[in-house]
């Protein structure tokens, strides 16, 4: 069942095949919550979307009509559970400001030496990622997830305009739009 392609395994979700739906779920659940705490920014909410969306998936497999990628379809089904969401949480956002960071990681033990990067890298690259996550929060959803889809899944131009539900150069639009408010909010705060 997991050599099946994904448009093959929706077929049989759309039959109540519960393995085929198990492996499904096993290939894109990782990427469905990355994109989804992308876009909301909360990791409860991103596990919320996530799963909403694979319920969504069972139940709507029959409508899958293969004009796309199975994977163009269902980041199109999370992409509109995200904006779902914001749109009935949005009076909630303006009370409470969506966090701008990555969660720390505990403190490692004392190693012995090694030939890793020191601690002064890694700290580097926290407050990297730190900004990203900031900066990123700061684009539109439709930027947010365009980008993502691009960087993260290498998704086509023309697969992010399906998910997003616009035309090719709209999609462009948001890709560039997105990249360039992300340089400069990343110089700024350098």
């Amino acid at each position: 069942m997991a050599e099946l392609p994904d448009e093959e395994l929706c077929s049989r979700v759309a039959a109540r095949d519960n393995s085929a739906f198990e492996v499904l779920v096993e290939r894109y659940q990782a990427r469905a919550y990355r994109l989804a705490y992308s876009m909301l920014g909360s990791e409860a909410d991103a596990r919320d979307v996530s799963q909403d969306a694979f319920v969504k998936l069972f139940e709507s497999a029959a409508k899958f009509g293969g004009r796309s990628r199975f994977s163009t379809w269902f980041y199109r089904i999370v992409v509109n559970s995200c904006i779902d969401r914001k749109r009935r949480e949005r009076w909630w956002s303006k009370i409470v400001p969506l966090r701008g960071s990555l969660p720390e990681a505990d403190e490692p033990g004392v190693e012995p030496v090694s030939s890793e990067p020191g601690p002064e890298v890694e700290v580097m690259r926290r407050q990297t990622a730190t900004q990203l996550a900031a900066a990123f929060v700061q684009l539109s959803p439709n930027q947010r997830a365009a980008v993502l889809l691009q960087v993260q899944d290498g998704l086509s131009s023309r697969e992010i305009a399906h998910v997003l539900n616009c035309s090719e150069n709209t999609a462009r639009v948001h890709i560039h739009r997105g990249l360039t408010a992300l340089k400069k909010l990343l110089k700024r705060d350098a």
